[in-house]
């Protein structure tokens, strides 16, 4: 990966919208040489999918919360289960197994406390093998993902 692959995924993470013609003239390539990189980076995997962010604040989702979870045991078995179940539910929008204190960080929208307080007896605490739940609210986004450093 070179200088001009670096300045295409950065302009993509930014705008994956943009045309490849447009994204040609900002990297200084050709449309059909950009074309060409694009394809080599989605082969690579190092351009995974597209996607649109939306706005779960607009879509009446203004409370965050992180979920740490922490299960009976660590066994293969154990693990393997509760992540099965994990991403079997759209409530959870991210799921990572943690190394410290807690087994897993889960991140979840609610659009009020009374939807999270459902969505923490539905959902989290009946997740298998939970055996203890620390949910941390987000009270405000100071800097938000917005790519990788490039």
């Amino acid at each position: 990966m070179d200088n001009i692959d670096r300045k295409i995924l950065w302009h993509l993470q930014k705008n994956c919208r943009v045309s490849i013609s447009d994204l040609g003239n900002l990297v200084g390539l050709s449309t059909s040489a950009t074309h060409r990189r694009i394809g080599i980076l989605e082969q690579e995997g190092v351009i995974e999918k597209y996607t649109a962010h939306l706005s779960g604040e607009k879509l009446g989702y203004s409370m965050i919360f992180y979920v740490e979870v922490s299960l009976e045991n660590q066994s293969d078995k154990t693990l393997e289960t509760f992540e099965k179940a994990a991403l079997e539910r759209p409530e959870v929008l991210e799921c990572y197994l943690m190394t410290g204190s807690a087994d897993y960080l889960v991140k979840v929208a609610a659009k009020n406390t009374k939807s999270y307080e459902q969505t923490y007896k539905r959902i989290i605490a009946s997740l298998p093998h939970v055996s203890r739940i620390q949910s941390s609210l987000v009270m405000k986004t100071v800097k938000a993902w917005s790519g990788y450093s490039l």
